[in-house]
């Protein structure tokens, strides 16, 4: 199942797979603030890109929630990978803001370094415990706000592990388009 739409000159496409097999030039990662292995989204990046993903890490000082940092992809398909470190959903207004940066730092981080695709995980829905419904509609509009203003990335691909995250995900695109 695969959901593209087009914003601007820009590709935004919601598909069911695993981060780590994405073929866009970079990959998101739902990192922890020292920006090592741990579990999830994190723990499964690092594992398939080797260890020197955790070795270039321990370089970067680390990395503060909403902020986004760059390393090598290694054994990845992806040539890099953006780490970005989401919130700990708490129900606070300060959540709603952070999960924003993760995807508007990450995606000017992507500009930056002339990176013309991007695949993203559902940032902080795992352990974190983001409300899917909450971050797609947080996800998807701060995506698509930036796509209409930098033209220089050509595809956003949200790589949602589970049918049910991407249905959430697709309701809530539907749901911004209408709007």
């Amino acid at each position: 199942m695969t959901i593209k739409h087009e914003i601007e000159n820009s590709i935004l496409e919601l598909i069911i797979g695993d981060i780590t097999t994405q073929d866009t030039e970079a990959i998101a990662n739902a990192a922890n603030r020292r920006l090592s292995p741990g579990g999830g989204v994190s723990g499964a990046i690092h594992r398939a890109a080797g260890p020197q993903l955790w070795e270039e890490s321990k370089t970067l000082g680390g990395c503060y929630t909403g902020e986004a940092k760059l390393t090598k992809g290694y054994n990845l398909k992806a040539k890099y990978v953006i780490h970005t470190v989401g919130p700990v959903y708490s129900g606070s207004a300060d959540d709603s803001e952070d999960l924003k940066n993760c995807y508007k730092n990450s995606l000017l981080l992507a500009s930056r370094k002339n990176i013309k695709s991007i695949s993203f995980p559902s940032i902080s829905t795992g352990v974190f415990g983001y409300p899917v419904k909450e971050a797609s509609m947080i996800a998807l509009k701060t995506i698509i706000d930036f796509l209409k203003e930098h033209t220089e990335i050509e595809l956003v691909r949200m790589a949602l592990f589970s049918e049910g995250d991407y249905n959430i995900y697709k309701s809530s695109l539907e749901k911004i388009l209408k709007d």
